[in-house]
């Protein structure tokens, strides 16, 4: 079995920069069911292990589908890490929904050139961390995708914000940062960011969007999570009707991965979460 691999095709945007996508499928098989990756905040396709989860998927008989949101802070010459902050500080949770709409409307397209092997009537939607509350959103707006994956997600974008003095001196200078830790950069958020989020709060409140969905759910979280509180996991089992919770005991936001990754297998904790996933997209 061969893997094949297309990857940082630009598909124009809807705000002036392009959604980097890579797509991964073997040469077995027709009809194959599609799985979209959603990355988290801080996060591109590339990060760490992605690459060998999708080549994982792929020789499951997916067609794999991960991209860098256009606002990331990546470019077309440089999708890993944030050669463009400036683009990082001009992203909103609505330009990352606008981001899955292109992606879904490329493969309905003439232009997607995998119709001859992928099923279109079977599409699944997977996010980590930041990702996993947008795809909750998309999912629940969108017919398109019949099945739903949230992995370490949030389950409030709004209690993610500062308050306070420190939300009173984010609006006053316009900017704020906040340090990668990994790569020492100060990553910037204009204060549109907030402004975004108010003025389309009822879209972006994730616990409307999980109490009206009505696919199948899995919802995956990492009992050692520091950076999503493990109540945010159960929020979502409590809200999503048709869903189901499981829980990685050990395990912590980014399954026991980093970046980079120079092994050439994923983490336990990522091997589950594949057999797991596969299960659920294949009942």
């Amino acid at each position: 079995m061969v893997v094949r691999k297309y990857l940082n095709n630009p598909l124009k945007g809807k705000h002036g920069r392009p959604v980097i996508t890579d797509v991964f499928y073997s040469d077995e098989g027709e009809n194959k069911p599609i799985l979209i990756f959603c990355h988290g905040y801080k996060g591109f396709k590339d990060w760490g292990a992605w690459n060998l989860m999708a080549e994982e998927y792929a020789k499951r008989g997916f067609l794999f589908v991960k991209f860098n949101f256009a606002f990331n802070g990546g470019t077309l010459e440089e999708p890993i890490d944030f050669p463009d902050l400036d683009a990082f500080g001009e992203n909103t949770y609505t330009k990352e929904l606008d981001d899955l709409e292109v992606l879904l409307d490329w493969m309905f397209s003439e232009e997607f050139p995998y119709s001859n092997i992928a099923d279109l009537s079977n599409i699944g939607l997977m996010g980590h961390s930041r990702g996993g509350g947008v795809v909750v959103i998309k999912a629940e707006e969108d017919r398109r995708i019949k099945k739903l994956i949230t992995l370490a997600a949030v389950s409030d974008f709004g209690d993610r914000f500062p308050q306070g003095e420190e939300l009173a001196g984010w609006q006053q200078k316009g900017i704020a940062y906040i340090e990668n830790t990994r790569t020492k950069q100060q990553m910037p958020h204009l204060f549109d960011f907030y402004e975004d989020f108010k003025a389309n709060e009822e879209r972006l409140t994730i616990s409307r969007a999980a109490k009206a969905l009505r696919i199948p759910t899995l919802i995956i979280h990492g009992t050692q999570d520091e950076t999503v509180a493990l109540e945010d996991a159960y929020d979502l089992k409590k809200w999503i009707n048709d869903s189901e919770l499981i829980l990685l005991e050990g395990s912590d936001h980014v399954f026991d991965i980093s970046h980079p990754w120079d092994k050439d297998r994923m983490s336990p904790a990522m091997n589950k979460i594949v057999e797991k996933t596969c299960e659920f997209l294949e009942n």
